[in-house]
């Protein structure tokens, strides 16, 4: 409830004129009941549950399977998670992550958090793979399919932004994971087109 009217707010009024103060007079609790939930302004658009849902998705995977197909699926399989639901739900969702994703791509502020939680979505994915951290090539290998594929998703994400959201997020994920590794980087049971 109070990252709902605090990006309420900072789309309204500004991200950089709007005061913890304000959400926390808009959501009806105290600022210091804002910093319990949200340690950092910044945090009140960017926490999200997207690294614990990519985690469990990757770990859930079958270590068989090429690092960045089990990534990639674990991109897309998340995003479905998070713009699908209930009926009801769903369009409330969805304006609400194209709202954070708006204020995250014009917000110099923003931008720059967003590239720390970036690196921990990183972190999240190498520790999910589960490979040998002292295997210095092992680890190597996880982290560059790791970035790799983070940046096809920023690349979705932005579209997606641009788009204001008409095509499926999960369908772009997937092609632009098909644009940089081929397209059989998407299983076909996940029922998403690569192209």
């Amino acid at each position: 409830m109070i990252q709902a009217h605090a990006v309420r707010l900072f789309t309204e009024r500004g991200y950089d004129v709007t005061t913890v103060t304000d959400v926390a007079e808009a959501a009806g609790v105290s600022p210091m009941t804002v910093y319990r939930h949200f340690p950092t302004k910044e945090d009140l658009v960017l926490v999200d549950q997207h690294g614990q849902l990519v985690a469990e998705r990757i770990a859930a995977s079958s270590a068989e399977q090429p690092l960045v197909r089990r990534i990639g699926s674990a991109l897309i399989d998340s995003a479905a998670t998070l713009t699908g639901g209930h009926e009801d739900d769903l369009a409330a969702d969805k304006q609400f992550l194209l709202a954070r994703l708006r204020l995250m791509i014009s917000t110099p502020a923003l931008r720059a958090k967003h590239l720390d939680n970036h690196y921990a979505l990183q972190r999240a994915i190498v520790d999910a793979l589960g490979d040998d951290a002292t295997d210095l090539d092992a680890a190597f290998h996880a982290q560059a399919a790791a970035s790799a594929c983070l940046a096809a998703l920023h690349t979705a994400l932005v579209r997606w932004a641009e788009d204001d959201g008409r095509t499926e997020l999960p369908d772009l994920i997937a092609k632009a994971l098909a644009a940089v590794f081929g397209d059989d980087i998407v299983e076909p049971t996940s029922g998403m087109s690569p192209s």
